[in-house]
């Protein structure tokens, strides 16, 4: 594959009128010669759908896994990160919008094959590669050619998306994930409409399908927006349908809000509103809720749903305690712990090293 090229995109059809349809994502957008869909990177080109940036990359960098966030997925380790420019969501609460906003290619400055960054994670140290920063189901080719080469060499991969994807793409992108992290934005489509211009009911059937028909590992992230989507009924409401449609055993993130992009006059979310959220769900019955962009170890750390003992101590992105056995399960009482574990956490903390990675 000719690095830093467009290449052929996947899930496309010809409409009647001449236009071509991409069928990536619930958009369809339907396109002319020339044209590009919402996200910015993908065209119409010679009759057909072209990824523009295949190979292209606004930057590598190692995280903790924590950041993510999954917290039931290889804890403690490093997790090379990486994204791309666009997105199909326009989204106006963006955290990353420098990138995902992006309609140049001018944020793309390095290069990389999906073996040059198999072989970087396995070089660093990472336990796995996450496609992040944007959304990776605009870049599906990329990113799955990526996903393959990891497999080849040992180190697993995680998609952070906001699972505005298209059934007929969904089973190449997730067979290729061992785990991800689903941004659940709101739990009305009044909310997706005004400030995403999506759907929720496409994001739920994302949610569906990942839980019940596929072994990706799944984590769902709420950022909660003062005045918008961070009412006690809503939070409920949305706590209800995680675990009455897929189980109290799926880690529920509330994250916090802080003002960017188009909603600047907003102000950030108060720690009372995130740790509120966090009863709300617990009491609606799901076992693993976390809150996330501020100080609260209790909030961020995970304790075992049989005998109440704290399995995994967290303070930030920085690894407190462990009080899992070696097959994942409380040491305390045996109750297993659902996720992806190895024997002891890793050791890599909070730490945020920028890799530069060869394209050959």
């Amino acid at each position: 594959m000719d690095i830093g090229a467009s290449v052929p995109g996947r899930y496309w059809h010809v409409l009647s009128d001449g236009r071509v349809q991409c069928d990536l994502c619930p958009r369809e957008c339907k396109l002319h010669e020339g044209q590009r869909g919402l996200c910015f990177v993908r065209a119409r080109e010679n009759g057909g759908i072209v990824l523009t940036t295949y190979g292209r990359s606004s930057g590598f960098c190692l995280d903790p896994i924590e950041k993510k966030p999954l917290n039931h997925f290889l804890p403690g380790t490093a997790v090379l990160s990486f994204g791309t420019a666009g997105c199909n969501l326009t989204c106006k609460f963006c955290q990353n919008w420098d990138i995902s906003k992006a309609r140049a290619h001018d944020r793309l400055q390095q290069q990389a094959s999906p073996e040059a960054i198999a072989q970087a994670a396995v070089a660093s140290g990472a336990r796995s590669v996450a496609f992040t920063y944007n959304d990776p189901v605009i870049f599906l080719e990329y990113a799955v050619d990526v996903a393959a080469a990891c497999r080849e060499a040992g180190v697993k991969t995680v998609a952070v998306t906001a699972g505005y994807i298209g059934k007929s793409a969904r089973p190449e992108f997730f067979a290729a994930m061992d785990a991800a992290n689903i941004d659940l934005k709101g739990f009305t489509e009044s909310f997706y409409h005004k400030l995403c211009t999506g759907s929720l009911d496409a994001v739920l059937d994302t949610l569906l399908y990942v839980k019940h028909e596929t072994k990706t590992w799944l984590e769902i992230t709420t950022l909660l927006i003062p005045g918008e989507n961070d009412s006690s009924q809503e939070v409920g409401a949305l706590s209800e349908w995680v675990v009455e449609r897929l189980g109290p055993d799926v880690p529920l993130h509330f994250t916090a809000f802080h003002p960017d992009w188009k909603m600047r006059d907003i102000a950030p979310t108060p720690a009372s509103t995130l740790k509120r959220a966090r009863e709300i769900a617990r009491d609606a019955g799901l076992r693993y809720v976390y809150t996330g962009n501020i100080h609260d170890e209790a909030g961020q750390s995970t304790y075992c749903h049989g005998c109440g003992s704290r399995l995994i101590g967290r303070d930030g992105y920085t690894i407190t305690g462990w009080g899992l056995d070696a097959r994942g399960a409380c040491a305390a009482c045996g109750e297993s712990c659902p996720g992806t574990f190895e024997p002891s956490p890793g050791r890599w903390g909070a730490r945020r090293a920028p890799l530069v990675i060869a394209a050959a």
